[in-house]
């Protein structure tokens, strides 16, 4: 009896790891798979349990290759940059390593698979080497816009002068009218500009995250009535208020959820919802691990192409016709202040959901 405790001890230890475990007998059968292994790999312990390795990971080169040295020298072998699961149906990165399955007397009897998801540690690299690339560039437009502003007061001011010189309804006056829209379009790309540049010291508060997310479907409900647009809201009622700054969240979600609406066009549902998030967390120094929480605005619109999804947090780049290519720019920002992640995920004729990871820190 104590034995059969003892067993299913040990078979709730490796089926609660994070990580992917496999194990392999020496003649290469599968005897053991968690669930971890399970997902990453895309198989059931049933249909696993008993194949030779080379049926489990074919087409995966690399990995066999690990594990077919491991097995025949009984080396130890890492490999956290070249692999890549594809059997699920989309290409997941992994780190592998392989170790010899040792009895207490020192005798080999197998080989042990390590398999850890390195999506997660990917999109957070990435979210660095952007905000480094948007930190140089928004040096860069603060002294433009500061150069821009002064003359652009100049031109506004002297058409100003010049329509008050000229009689009502005159020709003239109707082009100085396209003058001064012009100035205040380019006056907003530089007020744009500025704030996507400039530091700002955050307003941190207790904010709750739902009434942010219900004040903006409510104003955008009633902004497309004579659309045939649906908002579908999914809250996680557990989520407490978090500490942020409220102006710069409600500009965040206003911005995403408008971009939900322009997408579906005159027919369509945008979907907002939140969750809290298991598998990540963040540590910040002098200050407890937290965990964060995700929300998600989709629609159903056309979706984006994978070349224009490299570009869309880039300034100044924009798939609209009057856009200005900083409203992302400015949601990455804000994001990155308040120590989160921002990602999206799109294929044409599929929809698009942006998704928002934020700390949950009280």
């Amino acid at each position: 009896m104590a034995v059969n405790h003892l067993q299913d001890y040990y078979a709730n230890v490796i089926d609660s790891v994070g990580d992917g475990v496999v194990v392999i007998a020496e003649e290469g059968g599968i005897t053991l798979i968690n669930p971890a292994a399970e997902e990453l790999v895309g198989v059931s312990r049933r249909q696993a349990m008993g194949l030779h390795f080379t049926s489990l990971f074919r087409g995966e080169d690399l990995l066999l290759e690990m594990i077919e040295k491991t097995t025949r020298t009984g080396m130890t072998i890492s490999d956290h940059e070249n692999i890549v699961l594809k059997k699920t149906g989309h290409p997941i990165p992994v780190g592998a390593t392989t170790s010899p399955l040792l009895m207490a007397n020192g005798e080999r009897i197998g080989t042990i698979l390590l398999l850890r998801d390195l999506t997660n540690i990917r999109d957070l690299e990435e979210a660095v080497r952007h905000a480094d690339r948007l930190s140089s560039l928004g040096a860069l437009a603060a002294g433009l816009a500061h150069e821009i502003k002064n003359p652009l007061g100049g031109i506004k001011g002297a058409a100003q002068l010049l329509a008050m010189e000229l009689p009502e309804g005159s020709e003239q006056r109707d082009y100085l009218r396209v003058v001064l829209k012009e100035v205040q379009r380019v006056n907003r790309i530089v007020e744009e500009l500025l704030e996507l540049a400039a530091p700002r010291k955050l307003e941190l508060a207790p904010v709750n995250l739902h009434k942010i997310l219900g004040d903006i479907i409510v104003l955008q409900k009633r902004s497309v009535d004579d659309r045939e647009i649906t908002f579908q809201q999914q809250f996680d009622p557990s989520i407490p208020p978090i500490l942020a700054d409220e102006a710069l969240l409600t500009q965040l979600f206003l911005n995403l959820i408008k971009n939900g609406v322009e997408a579906v066009g005159d027919t369509g549902q945008v979907r907002v919802s939140s969750r809290v998030l298991a598998d990540y967390s963040m540590t910040q120094k002098g200050e407890r691990r937290s965990r964060m929480v995700a929300i998600e605005v989709s629609d159903d619109g056309p979706g984006i192409g994978k070349e224009q999804l490299e570009h869309l947090f880039t300034p100044f780049y924009t798939t609209k016709s009057k856009g200005t290519g900083l409203g992302l720019a400015i949601c990455q920002k804000i994001v990155a202040e308040h120590r989160g992640m921002i990602k999206v995920e799109s294929e044409p004729g599929r929809g698009t959901t942006f998704t928002v990871m934020l700390p949950l820190i009280q």
